[in-house]
């Protein structure tokens, strides 16, 4: 036998692990922050010493007449601005100063701020001092996303400014924004990038709930009234959108409400990163807290109207309960929403028609064009839930609807699979009466385990990755459009497909274009663009308004953790897991997180000729097993508790060309592991 090669680097224990990779996390180190630069080195008018205010000392700069400057702050950013006024100020001759923001450096402006409206842009923010010392922007114009900040002078005489702070207010009850509970990092830069953005979109997007958008133009308007007839329009982040201390919103800049189909995609991705309870449990009690007798739950949080409703966005509700009872095993939470959940559930049902599939009357939705009808996008998610329903029951004892559920979850599956599928495309048509053939349907399709059968999940892998562009996977229900939020659950059912090398392919084409495009802030994702690869979101008319900073977009943090780290919750807490890498093109993969159960770490290296080790660790008192791809030789695997509580397991392995699926080992306890395979010489 050939010898196995050593790790890359020690198993070292979650601590010690997130410390090393530090070096990736974007969020910042103080509340504080100065400007690193000025944009591009460009100063118009005559400002004398300009670049002293960049950086974290005090500095100069002198504004003389008409001029401007635009900093940049390296990331985005959000919070509260405040100028210094230095004594070379002209007071005599009533100065005066503006700031402007922009998330994307397309929107630099000396005369109004990026867009959190359907039409124009937001207006500037003017100070008149009076002496020299701190100005501050009030709270209630805090600024939720921005990595540009303009400064503009339009009077004559002197005005200076010594110095340029932000209070950074995003993730307002975490006490260090660097402390990650959670880490990953492999052979490959830019995917390890791509999850610590992903990161720090989701804090950037934990907000004060005092601080929710005001929406006060929200009736008067929208894209029919051209932008460029009137001035840019008035703003505020100053209405109270929930009871509590923190919650998770849409979009740092906009809308800053609360979403439930947001938060499907965040919190997976933020309990493998930052972790953050109370910031998923008071987003998830102020949806329920919406809900009407009827057992409607809301399509978005206050103040929102509360008279829409959105057949997916009410399942997206229930899920979350789900989602957050995965990673924590809080059953209590489980129970004290328990009849509201089944209450949503069984109005979902109501709208089961003679087919056995849901009929929709709602158009909406996550902004697609043509919802209705016996959809598949809202069929599969309704057969999702029921399935996390029943795991639900089962887990409070609740026998009374078991039967219900699953007939009628049944009943979906056959009619679906009967009337949607098109076996010749390899993908479900959106409903009976049209051709197109969605991305969202086909990915929930495989998310929620409706397709029969492993072919026809791989077959929806292949025809969704033969339609990407050089931009990412198209959104072809959205017209023109390429979805983060609709991409994230694509991403997951080639996962799901055991079409490792599309999701891998899939993050450095989509979420790597969003992280590098010198038209991105570099360091969080957008909510959406256009196929041809335009910052144009086909929902909208006014550019401007696209947020850079949105919640919907950061699932690849969860996915790298979970399928190409391997780091998998069989039961909620992960008391029973799977340890289960898939590395595709990789050669390693490092990543670990916690739970209220404890720690799970895993580390996989594989050589060039196919030998693999994988360590891992998984909570003492917790039970699992272990899977991993064929190898592509034959040879002899060890599977080996490092402290020796069990006997080793070995296995005779065959070659990839004869097997198919994983080699799996069950019955492992929590500890720490060694699993070693050396190919045959």
């Amino acid at each position: 036998m050939k010898s196995v090669s050593t790790a890359l680097l020690a198993f070292t224990g979650l601590a010690a692990a997130a410390s090393k990779y530090d070096e990736y996390i974007l969020a910042p180190s103080s509340r504080t922050l100065h400007p690193k630069a000025v944009y591009q080195d460009k100063v118009n008018g005559t400002i004398t010493g300009a670049s002293s205010l960049a950086g974290d000392s005090k500095g100069s700069a002198v504004f003389s007449g008409i001029s401007a400057v635009t900093y940049d702050f390296g990331v985005n950013i959000g919070g509260l601005v405040s100028l210094t006024i230095g004594n070379k100020t002209d007071f005599s001759n009533n100065q005066s100063i503006a700031i402007t923001y922009s998330e994307s450096s397309q929107w630099i402006s000396g005369i109004a701020c990026d867009a959190t409206q359907d039409s124009g842009m937001d207006e500037a923010l003017w100070f008149y001092p009076s002496g020299p010392g701190e100005v501050s922007v009030d709270r209630q114009h805090e600024r939720g996303g921005f990595r540009y900040l303009s400064l503009i002078h339009n009077t004559t005489g002197d005005i200076e400014i010594t110095e340029v702070t932000v209070e950074f207010t995003p993730s307002p009850t975490t006490d260090d924004l660097r402390n990650y509970t959670g880490f990953f990092h492999s052979d490959d830069e830019l995917l390890n990038r791509i999850w610590y953005a992903g990161a720090y979109t989701i804090q950037m997007c934990a907000i004060d709930p005092k601080h929710g958008d005001a929406l006060i133009h929200s009736d008067q308007i929208n894209s029919s009234v051209p932008g460029d007839t009137v001035a840019p329009w008035p703003w505020y982040n100053n209405l109270t959108i929930a009871n509590s201390s923190v919650v998770l919103v849409d979009g740092a800049k906009r809308d800053r409400l609360i979403w439930p189909g947001d938060m499907h995609v965040i919190t997976p991705s933020l309990f493998v990163s930052i972790s953050d309870d109370a910031a998923i449990t008071n987003s998830i009690d102020n949806l329920f807290s919406l809900q009407n007798a009827s057992g409607k739950l809301p399509y978005a949080g206050y103040p929102f109207k509360q008279d829409t409703y959105s057949a997916t966005y009410h399942l997206y509700n229930l899920i979350g309960v789900s989602d957050y009872y995965k990673f924590t095993d809080d059953l209590d939470y489980v129970k004290g929403k328990w009849d509201a959940w089944k209450l949503g559930l069984n109005f979902s049902l109501n709208f089961i028609d003679e087919t056995g599939l849901m009929n929709l009357t709602s158009p909406d939705d996550w902004l697609r064009f043509g919802q209705g009808g016996h959809n598949i996008e809202a069929n599969a998610i309704l057969y999702f839930t029921i399935n996390q329903g029943l795991d639900l029951a089962s887990a409070l004892n609740d026998s009374s609807i078991v039967t219900s559920w699953q007939n009628y979850a049944t009943g979906i599956k056959a009619v679906a699979n009967n009337l949607l599928w098109n076996e010749t495309a390899g993908l479900y048509h959106d409903n009976e009466t049209t051709t197109l053939m969605p991305q969202d349907g086909n990915s929930w399709a495989v998310l929620a385990n409706l397709t029969n059968n492993a072919t026809q999940a791989s077959s929806i892998s292949k025809s969704l990755a033969a339609r990407w562009g050089p931009y990412g996977a198209p959104a072809v229900e959205a017209d023109n459009a390429v979805s983060p939020f609709i991409g994230a659950f694509e991403l997951e059912a080639h996962l799901l497909a055991n079409n490792v090398s599309a999701a891998l392919e899939l993050m450095r084409l989509e979420w790597g274009f969003m992280l590098d495009d010198p038209r991105m802030t570099n360091s969080t994702f957008m909510e959406g663009y256009a196929f041809d690869g335009e910052t144009h979101y086909a929902p909208y008319t006014n550019d401007p308004r696209i947020s850079h900073a949105h919640g919907w977009s950061t699932g690849p943090t969860a996915f790298m953790t979970q399928y190409i780290a391997g780091i998998q919750l069989v039961s909620a807490g992960g008391r029973t897991w799977k340890i289960a890498p898939k590395l595709g093109d990789l050669k390693t993969a490092h990543a670990g997180f916690t739970t209220t159960v404890g720690s799970f770490e895993v580390f996989t290296n594989v050589t060039g000729n196919g030998d693999v080790s994988i360590d891992f660790s998984t909570p003492v008192g917790t039970s699992g097993g272990v899977a991993v791809p064929y190898p592509p030789c034959a040879g002899i695997m060890t599977i080996h508790e490092v402290k020796g509580r069990c006997k080793d397991v070995i296995l005779d392995v065959q070659a990839a060309e004869d097997q198919n699926g994983d080699i799996e080992v069950e019955g492992l306890i929590g500890g720490d592991w060694e699993l070693r395979f050396s190919c045959a010489k």
